[in-house]
């Protein structure tokens, strides 16, 4: 049974949107989003309502756990759909190279389409990729600014007059 339909209505009575939906190992993972962000409440209404739905379609055989979350700041990139959000932000991703070890690249998202994306990797430049040769990808949330160098390291770089 297709899931994702059902969900997708359900959760725009809740003003929310189906950002993933995964079933894997005994769970059923459904990522919401919303402009602005979701909060608590927002996360308990759509558990409630989805598994209200859940029990009244019984659309998968079996126990299960069902799991409504956020995406987060790290945000797992998984389809085109992901993928175009994340334009110009910076992701990581393991790419599969056939005959050849994965390689990780990290940088900023610059372009995706339906079937490939380009990531501007600080080593190795512009790479675009199949989405298909994706191992796994997320954006990458940094902390605070940049690190100020500490005054020893300063103090070692500044040539003295004499």
């Amino acid at each position: 049974m297709d899931l994702e339909t059902p969900l997708r209505t359900l959760l725009s009575t809740l003003e929310l949107e189906l950002y993933d939906l995964e079933f894997a190992k005994g769970t059923l993972n459904v990522v919401v989003t919303k402009e602005g962000g979701v909060d608590l409440e927002s996360l308990t209404k759509a558990n409630r309502t989805i598994g209200e739905w859940l029990d009244l379609n019984d659309p998968i055989p079996g126990h299960f756990t069902l799991d409504v979350s956020s995406p987060g700041l790290e945000r797992k990139l998984r389809t085109a759909k992901h993928f175009a959000s994340a334009v110009g932000q910076i992701v990581t991703l393991r790419q599969l190279r056939a005959g050849e070890s994965t390689r990780r690249l990290e940088g900023v998202l610059t372009n995706a389409t339906g079937t490939a994306v380009t990531i501007e990797d600080a080593e190795v430049g512009a790479v675009t990729i199949d989405l298909e040769n994706i191992e796994r990808a997320r954006t990458v949330f940094h902390w605070g600014a940049e690190a100020k160098p500490s005054p020893s390291k300063a103090a070692s770089t500044t040539k003295k007059k004499g």
